[in-house]
């Protein structure tokens, strides 16, 4: 879920594009300051677990700064990663009794965590940030659908491309576009090998369409091609 609140003594919310959101433009700016009272800031070491799978889903969270992967071990060892969330974005909001994904931090983070309880009440004396979030759950399911149509349809490039792209929009990052996570986070977002995407950047690089400066910068020298990729 892409909700992104800001601000030290006040708050404001931007959508993906980062254009003014409804809910500060429907008077709702007093119930974000409030979520702001409620919440509490903690800083994450690389790796460090915000919460694990099995947990009792009271509260949710958003990033301050850094990046937090969300994932899941499977019976055979095999690690999937189902999203991934930066500053501003907001995760966490579960309904079932437990969470059936754990997420971790990174690299280093500042995360505030929100009561869920408290959040409710706070949803009850305003409609308007009711309706705003759910608009942001339905997008937050199609990204859902996105992902698995991503993974059961596309090839390696095909996968690869639209994640660069996806991960340059949501970071606003028209030419240089900087990974915080490795090329193991990568594969098992993408359901892909090390090897797999490695040797797809390779080739990327090598037909002039994106640069690697170092393992966690890419440049991205011809978004044209990237997104001809994506397409198929």
């Amino acid at each position: 879920m892409y909700v992104q609140f800001t601000g030290a003594g006040y708050c404001d919310v931007l959508d993906r594009s980062g254009s003014a959101g409804g809910l500060a433009q429907s008077g709702a700016l007093d119930v974000l300051v409030a979520f702001e009272r409620i919440g509490t800031r903690r800083s994450y070491a690389r790796n460090d677990e915000i919460f694990a799978e099995g947990d009792r889903p009271d509260c949710w969270f958003k990033v301050v700064s850094g990046a937090v992967r969300v994932c899941k071990l499977m019976a055979d060892g095999r690690r999937h990663i189902a999203e991934f969330h930066f500053a501003g974005d907001c995760f966490g909001f579960d309904s079932l009794p437990e969470r059936l994904f754990s997420a971790e931090a990174v690299g280093d983070a500042v995360i505030m965590r929100f009561p869920r309880r408290a959040t409710e009440r706070l949803i009850d004396e305003s409609p308007k940030l009711a309706r705003y979030l759910r608009e942001m759950t339905l997008r937050d399911l199609a990204n859902a659908q996105m992902h698995m149509m991503m993974l059961g349809r596309m090839s390696a490039p095909e996968r690869v491309a639209t994640f660069l792209l996806d991960l340059a929009d949501r970071r606003d990052a028209s030419c240089a576009l900087d990974l915080p996570m490795s090329r193991a986070d990568i594969a098992d977002y993408l359901g892909l090998t090390i090897e797999t995407v490695c040797r797809v950047l390779s080739s990327f690089k090598r037909d002039g369409i994106i640069d690697i400066p170092n393992a966690h910068r890419i440049e991205l020298r011809n978004r044209a091609a990237l997104a001809e990729i994506g397409e198929g």
